[in-house]
């Protein structure tokens, strides 16, 4: 990447990035022209190529944008610190309907992308998400007290199927084609409650 390009006006950068965004939530990375991102972003394709030298470049520093931004709001709702793993969760997921009501396009962007089979992003796609949030996860469970959970739960066992119940979500939001923000929220209420439900020690 062209480090011009973070000489620019924020609002610059900032109508990049969101054209960015747009264009690649609204279709699959193959499908994305970088002309259509340099129109709706307000300036030339050949001035976008003089940021970017092709569009897995521009790809995957939105990709990192967004990694970036979410980290941020994460931490900024005090998510990695709490013993509790449901209330971590629920902080969580206040950040990220906060993030999605902020950055439409950038939500959208996040879950196709998550799931995007294109070879020539998608395993770069893969590494960053480990990269960038199982390290976050893994420091914030040795903070999970074990004493909330029932007696002789597989809190591995648990993760995963977490894990996978959220994935199977997120892809079917992805069928869809939009990111609805209070359905999700309400959504995920009903499994955070369910998760108690099942998981925690009872009182």
């Amino acid at each position: 990447m062209n480090e011009k390009f973070f000489s620019l006006p924020e609002e610059k950068r900032e109508a990049i990035i969101n054209a960015g965004y747009r264009v690649f939530s609204r279709n699959s990375y193959h499908d994305s022209p970088m002309r259509e991102i340099a129109e709706a972003a307000g300036i030339s394709k050949s001035l976008l190529f003089h940021y970017f030298h092709n569009k897995k470049e521009l790809y995957l520093f939105l990709w990192d944008t967004c990694a970036e931004r979410t980290i941020a709001h994460l931490t900024e709702y005090d998510c990695y610190s709490q013993l509790g793993l449901f209330e971590s969760m629920e902080r969580g997921m206040q950040a990220k309907m906060e993030i999605i009501k902020k950055y439409p396009d950038m939500a959208n962007f996040t879950i196709k992308a998550f799931f995007e089979k294109d070879p020539e992003i998608c395993a770069a796609i893969s590494e960053s998400y480990h990269r960038y949030f199982n390290l976050k996860a893994d420091r914030a469970r040795v903070n999970f007290d074990p004493a909330q959970f029932v007696p002789g739960l597989d809190i591995e066992m648990m993760y995963r199927e977490m894990y996978w119940a959220s994935e199977g979500y997120l892809w079917e939001m992805v069928q869809r084609g939009a990111v609805d923000a209070a359905e999700m929220e309400k959504d995920f209420n009903r499994l955070l409650e369910f998760w108690k439900s099942i998981y925690l020690r009872k009182e």
